[in-house]
C-alpha cells in the first residue's frame, strides 16, 4: 500500500495539491492519478496538483499539472505558493529563491509570511482589439501569453442580449463567465491548445476580474498569469499604470507590477497571498 502524504495549499484562492517528493520518493504521476486526487468530489479536490522536487543549483522544481491531468504552461498563483511551500519545508535560507519549472528558471521572494512575489518572464506575445464570435456577437478582445494564453475582455465590450445594441454588462458578477469563457476556450482561432479567457471590469483604478481555465474547465477563484495579462491589456488599452491592484473571484488581491522599456514590458511580477490549509495523507490504490 502506498501512502501519499500531501499539503492542500491556496494562492488567492487557486487551490493546489503539492506532493514533495522528499516524503513521496516512490510517487509517480500519471493523467489519471492527477484528475482523481483533483476531483472535488471524489478527491482531495483542487484546481491543479504540484510536484516538488530538489534541484542542483536551484532550491527546488516545480512541476504543474492542471485537474484534468494536462500540463504545458506556467502556473502564477501556483508558483507563489510552490515558493512558500520551499520555505517551510526547508528549501530556502534566505528570502529569494530560484527554482526551475518545465526546464526554465524563474525567481522570487518571500516578502512577509504568506505574502509571496513571484517573478515571471516577459510575455511571449500581445495583440490588442481584435473580434472573437462569441454569445451570439462579435466581442472586443486583446490577448497576452503571459507563460499561459489569455483573453482579456471588458465586460462594457459584451452584450446581455443582441436584440439591445445598447444594452452591455456593467457588473462582473452578472458576467456568465462559464458560459463564454467555454465557447472561447475551444474557439478555432485558438486551437488546438485552447485559450484562458479573463473578463474585468476596472473601477477606481482597480481591476476587478474572474477566469475561464483552460485544463480546470471551469471559473476558478484567481489567475495569476491571467492577473499579468489583464494588467499588461490594461495598459495598454486603459493606460491604467504599474503597479495594478486586481481583486480576484475570491475576493483576494493581487499586485501585478512591470516596467516598459522600448515598447517591451519587462520585470514582469506578481504579488499576492499564499497559504497552507491543510496537510494530510491518502492511500493510492483509492485512486487507480
Amino acid at each position: 500500500m502506498e501512502i501519499i502524504y500531501f499539503t492542500k495549499m491556496s494562492g488567492a484562492g487557486n487551490d493546489f495539491i503539492f506532493i514533495d517528493m522528499k516524503l513521496n520518493p516512490a510517487f509517480f504521476v500519471s493523467s489519471g492519478i492527477v484528475s482523481k486526487l483533483c476531483s472535488r468530489r471524489t478527491g482531495i479536490g483542487a484546481d491543479g496538483l504540484i510536484i516538488i522536487d530538489d534541484a542542483a543549483n536551484y532550491n527546488f522544481e516545480m512541476s504543474y499539472y492542471n485537474a484534468d491531468g494536462s500540463t504545458g504552461s506556467l502556473c502564477g498563483n501556483g508558483a507563489r505558493c510552490a515558493i512558500w511551500f520551499a520555505r517551510i519545508s526547508g528549501r530556502m535560507n534566505t528570502e529569494k529563491v530560484k527554482f526551475i519549472s518545465k526546464g526554465k528558471e524563474y525567481s522570487g521572494e518571500v516578502i512577509e509570511d504568506e505574502l509571496i512575489k513571484f517573478n515571471l518572464h516577459s510575455p511571449k506575445k500581445i495583440k490588442c482589439n481584435f473580434k472573437i464570435k462569441a454569445y451570439g456577437q462579435l466581442i472586443n478582445a486583446s490577448f497576452a501569453d503571459t507563460g499561459s494564453p489569455h483573453v482579456v475582455i471588458s465586460i462594457s465590450d459584451v452584450l446581455k442580449n443582441t436584440r439591445d445594441p445598447k444594452f452591455f454588462f456593467t457588473e462582473i458578477s452578472e458576467i456568465p463567465v462559464y458560459q463564454i469563457g467555454k465557447e472561447i476556450r475551444y474557439c478555432d482561432d485558438f486551437a488546438p491548445d485552447g485559450t484562458n479567457v479573463n473578463f474585468v471590469s476596472i473601477v477606481n483604478d482597480e481591476i476587478h476580474i474572474r477566469t475561464y481555465e483552460r485544463g480546470v474547465e471551469d471559473e476558478t477563484l484567481a489567475c495569476g498569469t491571467g492577473a499579468a495579462a489583464a494588467s499588461l491589456i490594461s495598459f495598454v488599452n486603459e493606460n491604467l499604470k504599474p503597479p495594478v491592484t486586481l481583486i480576484t473571484k475570491g475576493g483576494e488581491k493581487l499586485i501585478v507590477d512591470f516596467e516598459v522599456e522600448n515598447k517591451k514590458v519587462k520585470n514582469l511580477s506578481l504579488t499576492g497571498p499564499a497559504k497552507v490549509i491543510f496537510e494530510g495523507s491518502t492511500n493510492r490504490n483509492l485512486f487507480i
